[in-house]
């Protein structure tokens, strides 16, 4: 009873062993491939075409899923502030409280995670496919860099695509919130303005919109990423598109985080 008590603590002990070893390698691959890629950057016959279909797969189709999600964001954080605020005789106040909601958290994250599910799913599919039927193997044997191929152009695309999407975010979140505020909360339109103006500054504006360059980054790089390291046919696509999104969207929750510290310690 003992000895197999030590036995299996062994064998979990083993396999957390060989998980973290897993992880790490994963972690070094990914490192080596963002490397490689910021120095294909450079190569010579930089794949434009490639990189103008990507900028109208992120930046132009995604505008309607960001924003309807932005819209409807705005409406219900306007109405949950009413709410909050009317306890305090603030309710009027509520442009403030949605305007640097928005702006500061809310509008970059939401766009990356809408963008994270919608583009890096897909990024991890049509690389994973490329990757299962040899395609990425025949574009480096007709001696082209697959990472300049397929990496850069979407890497270039989403890192500046995001800080597009996320300003029309913030612009119809803070609509959405303005929406609500004239049309149920009776607050008019030019004194929810007025809230908006006076809270917002600058600093608010820049930080939440240079956050954006870094969560399209991580979108993109992530699902090429799952893409050149699927196998196992087309279950491993999905794995892959499965394992994107995920690790995408908790980068972008950690990423958030330590970036927001460095803002505010600015």
């Amino acid at each position: 009873m003992s000895g197999s008590f030590v036995e299996n603590i062994s064998r979990r002990v083993s396999q957390l062993g060989e998980w973290g070893l897993e992880q790490l390698l994963g972690v070094g691959v990914f490192s080596l491939m963002a490397l490689r890629s910021l120095r294909a950057l450079f190569m010579p016959r930089f794949p434009w075409s490639e990189l103008w279909r990507q900028w109208y797969a992120i930046a132009v189709q995604s505008l309607p899923i960001v924003g309807v999600t932005a819209l409807f964001t705005g409406m219900v954080l306007a109405l949950q502030a009413a709410e909050a605020l009317s306890r305090f005789g603030a309710k009027p106040y509520v442009g403030s409280l949605v305007s640097l909601s928005v702006v500061r958290e809310l509008g970059p994250v939401l766009t990356a995670l809408m963008v994270a599910g919608r583009i890096g799913a897909g990024i991890a599919a049509e690389i994973g496919s490329m990757r299962v039927t040899e395609q990425v193997d025949a574009i480096r044997a007709m001696g082209a860099d697959p990472l300049q191929k397929l990496v850069v152009p979407r890497m270039l695309a989403a890192t500046f695509a995001l800080p597009l999407l996320a300003i029309v975010a913030i612009f119809l979140g803070i609509l959405g919130g303005g929406l609500i505020s004239n049309y149920q909360l009776n607050i008019t339109p030019n004194f929810y303005l007025t809230t908006v103006t006076t809270t917002v500054t600058v600093e608010d504006l820049l930080s939440g919109l240079s956050k954006t360059f870094f969560f399209g980054w991580i979108i993109a790089m992530v699902g090429c990423y799952a893409g050149l390291t699927t196998q196992g046919g087309t279950e491993g696509v999905g794995k892959s598109t499965t394992r994107s999104v995920v690790v995408a969207s908790i980068s972008i929750f950690i990423a958030d985080f330590f970036l927001t510290k460095v803002f505010l310690m600015l």
